[in-house]
């Protein structure tokens, strides 16, 4: 696959500092840069979720979690600090409640043997709509994903 066409997602590590990383994706080519610097890209289409925290002498700063479709050369999208050129931001949310609350959500999908990766686009986009209005989101069960996946297979 042509290098052009990959999403890349820069990370850092500098700990009680700057932290970032992907909770799930399938990283299609990763690149060091230095001990706390390295870069992941994803081909398009793929989903992955990438988190960010940062902290001062005072306490945290940021704690956000974004979900996110890497796009196809040419198609719309939407920025986001450290992925270039940007992708389809399915769930962005802040406050490390909310965020603890995606990755536990994350790890019951991943709990029911499903991998996080190919859970439905719209699933993400209801759990953004329900966190954002002070809700539970719906579980994703296996039973959803089956029906995603029929779905899927009859628009290809």
């Amino acid at each position: 696959m042509c290098e052009d066409r990959l999403t890349r997602v820069e990370l850092i590590w500098i700990e009680k500092k700057i932290e970032s990383w992907i909770r799930f994706g399938r990283i299609a080519h990763e690149q060091i840069l230095d001990r706390r610097r390295r870069v992941v890209s994803f081909r398009p289409d793929s989903l992955f979720a990438f988190v960010r925290w940062a902290a001062n002498d005072y306490g945290t700063i940021i704690s956000r979690i974004d979900i996110v479709r890497a796009v196809e050369p040419g198609d719309a999208y939407q920025t986001l600090p450290f992925v270039r050129p940007g992708g389809d931001i399915l769930l962005r949310i802040e406050g490390w409640p909310k965020v603890e609350s995606v990755l536990r959500h994350i790890d019951a999908i991943e709990a029911a043997g499903i991998d996080a990766c190919d859970v439905a686009v719209d699933h993400w986009r209801h759990v953004a709509h329900r966190m954002s209005a002070g809700q539970e989101p719906r579980a994703y069960t296996a039973d959803r994903h089956q029906a995603w996946l029929k779905r899927r297979s009859l628009e290809q």
